[in-house]
């Protein structure tokens, strides 16, 4: 476990505060209190293998449900590095300072620009720091169209920058140190949902929040490692839910209500909640959208 940070001397650090450090498409936020009814009464460790903005997880955290620890896990190289940094008590100030320079420039769109050509370089991830890069993340997340993370085949961000007419607030100082106090005893690990899983025991509570299966063509945004996750991922998915299954895991898994995901999930409990998503291409084009929750108990 990571050694105590020290933290500015009168900074609030309520554990309640630790909220998603990013915008998440898809993320948990909006709906945790449909899910909080769901939540097994007692469990082992909390897995997540998409853990994504990680809303759920910190949700679980503030409420004193992780005791017993826990594993987050993602495809996403840089979403990782995030956490990475957030955990690390000797990065914390360094990130805060980065992003406090990068905040005057949340409406300039020359300066998103520059960031974001980056990885275009072939020796990025040697010429910048893990803070760098995590400084980075954030600031595109925090200034680009409607929160997406995509790369393209090339593994080069490409989401366009927002035009915006306001102030964006690019980060919260006590929401990322309530942030690193939740991660602290936490395992970060980067990888297939099918490596995270291996590692699932009798009892562990694993949350299950892959790219959805999206209702028509248009309508979800399903790929940010430059590859879609199809229809064979989800099988996979839901084989793997099954062994768990019999290998005695708690398993809650969210997914849009299609009828292909309602027939891979054939014969365990679905509840279905109401979330509000971005329908098509435009950013303010949100509506209320059925989604599913899968459990085994």
């Amino acid at each position: 476990m990571a050694p105590a940070a020290r933290v500015p001397t009168g900074l609030l650090l309520d554990m309640a505060m630790a909220t998603p450090f990013l915008k998440w498409a898809g993320g948990k936020g909006r709906v945790l209190h449909q899910l909080e009814p769901f939540l097994p009464q007692a469990f082992n460790r909390y897995i997540e293998p998409f853990v994504g903005g990680g809303a759920f997880f910190f949700h679980l955290s503030t409420a004193g449900r992780l005791a017993s620890g826990a594993i987050l896990n993602d495809l996403n190289r840089e979403l990782m590095n995030c956490y990475r940094v957030l955990q690390d008590p000797a990065s914390v100030p360094d990130l805060i300072s980065l992003l406090r320079r990068y905040a005057h420039y949340t409406q300039d769109p020359g300066f998103y620009y520059r960031l974001r050509a980056l990885d275009r370089s072939p020796d990025f991830m040697a010429k910048h720091t893990k803070v760098q890069r995590a400084a980075r993340t954030i600031f595109l997340n925090r200034t680009c169209y409607n929160g997406l993370y995509r790369i393209n085949g090339k593994g080069w961000f490409n989401v366009p920058y927002a035009q915006c007419s306001r102030a964006r607030r690019l980060f919260r100082q006590d929401n990322l140190w309530a942030c690193h106090r939740a991660l602290q005893g936490v395992e970060l690990t980067e990888g297939s949902f099918e490596k995270c899983l291996c590692r699932a025991r009798p009892a562990d509570f694993v949350y299950l929040d892959p790219p959805y299966d999206p209702p028509s063509n248009t309508s979800f945004f399903t790929s940010y490692n430059g590859s879609k996750f199809g229809e064979d991922d989800h099988k996979r998915l839901s084989d793997d839910f099954r062994a768990l299954h019999r290998a005695g895991c708690l398993l809650m898994l969210s997914n849009s209500a299609t009828p292909f995901v309602r027939s891979l999930y054939q014969g365990f409990r679905i509840q279905q909640v109401l979330a509000f998503r971005a329908i098509g291409s435009r950013a303010d084009s949100r509506k209320l959208v059925e989604e599913v929750v899968v459990m085994n108990y």
